[in-house]
């Protein structure tokens, strides 16, 4: 579920974040009571009816490894159409009104046998959707997406997170879009042999002539390029590179919180141009500068009351984190701040909601799990944003990009030949 970060992107150890998910209000903060934090209003109707109204359409969820950690790839310990531990399931996104999501197959830089791996990932999607069939339409264009909303079931398209997966191989690129993959996030948090990664070595000055290639050849497949976990300059490259609308599957604004991971405002400038979406992360540490050094204080505070009782520690960090006012973790409205930000340097068509659920181990208040998405429409009203942009930010924008690389790729599909892994051929002895 939790994928390790190399700069301190998870805050609590998976247990603990399976604790909070569920934690009751009330209890202590560190070391002395905590007054338990107010109620949380309830979603109005009117917002309720706007939301509704439109399609959410979010761009990455980890549910598919989140069922890989928990040895649960055969979907036999939990029931996804009435409850499992995390933060995703069918209950939860129908009431937070989900329309569209793209499962993400992930994949670990360092993690043995990556395409076999993100075979077995793209595999538990699509049994996903056959086991849950009622709920549940795989799609893999954006008319698709239309006719599965229509039909009542949330569309479910697949990205790879992390290049590695294709091995340097464009045979494997094409094989992972036949086998449904729509976006490819370029790395993950290690620098590749084409592309240098956020939080990894800049090796390249961003893509080498190689990774160039790739996005070319995304380019004409229409599958999105994802350029959430890379370095700027990796961004910069992609932007001047792609003839299609990239996306930030899952990223936030860099102008507001500093981190690697955060898309800065010359490439969110860019989006201009390009058409693509910045679609929004829900991980408090892309949300609130400084999110993870003040996690670390609470939680040593708490260590040092407890020294010597795990049970006593656990329980008291879950309720100091319940009760945390969002100073740290985050608000709602740290959330829109992000969507503000990038809808004054990019635009109102270029942001979209990318949450990373059972991605992440800590979230904002309000914004436990997949049924709390309405709290995001109701704060947009509030602001003052128009139900039309209302719903551009919820999905529309995300659609828009993907119906757009489909018509990009018909055109270089008529004029562009595939690109071809350079494989020398060694020919074999009459002997052997």
């Amino acid at each position: 579920m939790l994928h390790a970060q190399t700069t301190g992107r998870r805050m609590f150890p998976l247990a603990l974040a399976l604790i909070l998910v569920s934690a009751p209000v009330g209890g202590l903060r560190a070391e002395d009571p905590a007054e338990a934090r107010p109620p949380l209003p309830p979603v109005s109707e009117r917002a309720r009816a706007v939301h509704a109204a439109g399609m959410l359409f979010d761009g990455h969820n980890d549910f598919p490894w989140l069922m890989r950690t928990q040895n649960d790839l055969g979907m036999t310990k939990s029931d996804f159409a009435q409850h499992v531990d995390g933060q995703t399931d069918v209950p939860r996104l129908r009431e937070g009104g989900l329309k569209a999501q793209f499962w993400s197959v992930y994949i670990p830089s360092e993690q043995p046998h990556p395409t076999k791996t993100v075979v077995e990932q793209i595999d538990f999607v699509n049994r996903l959707v056959e086991k849950y069939p009622d709920d549940l339409q795989l799609a893999l264009t954006a008319d698709d997406v239309e006719k599965a909303v229509k039909a009542g079931k949330i569309a479910s398209l697949i990205g790879i997170e992390g290049g590695v997966a294709i091995d340097d191989s464009f045979a494997e690129l094409r094989a992972f879009y036949k086998l449904g993959a729509r976006y490819m996030t370029m790395t993950h948090n290690k620098t590749l042999a084409w592309a240098d990664a956020a939080t990894g070595e800049r090796q390249h000055g961003g893509l080498s002539e190689f990774g160039e290639r790739v996005v070319a050849e995304m380019n004409r497949l229409g599958m999105l390029v994802d350029i959430s976990h890379v370095s700027a300059e990796t961004m910069e490259d992609v932007l001047r590179v792609s003839k299609a609308p990239v996306i930030a599957s899952h990223s936030s604004a860099f102008a507001l919180c500093p981190v690697p991971r955060n898309v800065p405002d010359p490439i969110l400038a860019g989006l201009k141009t390009n058409g693509g979406v910045v679609m929004v992360n829900f991980y408090s540490a892309f949300l609130v500068p400084d999110a993870n050094k003040n996690a670390r204080a609470a939680k040593d505070a708490i260590r040092k009351a407890h020294p010597d009782d795990k049970a006593a520690r656990d329980k008291a960090i879950a309720e100091w984190y319940e009760n945390e006012p969002g100073t740290i973790r985050g608000t709602v409205a740290t959330v829109v701040d992000h969507i503000d930000h990038i809808v004054k340097v990019a635009g109102i068509d270029h942001v979209g909601i990318g949450s990373d659920f059972d991605g992440i181990d800590s979230w904002p208040v309000g914004l436990d799990d997949v049924s709390a998405y309405p709290r995001i429409t109701e704060e947009l009203l509030r602001r003052g944003y128009s139900e039309p942009d209302v719903h551009k930010i919820l999905g529309g924008n995300a659609l828009r990009a993907l119906r757009e690389a489909e018509t990009v790729a018909k055109q270089l599909q008529a004029t562009t030949a595939p690109q071809v892994d350079d494989i020398k051929h060694v020919r074999k002895n009459d002997d052997d």
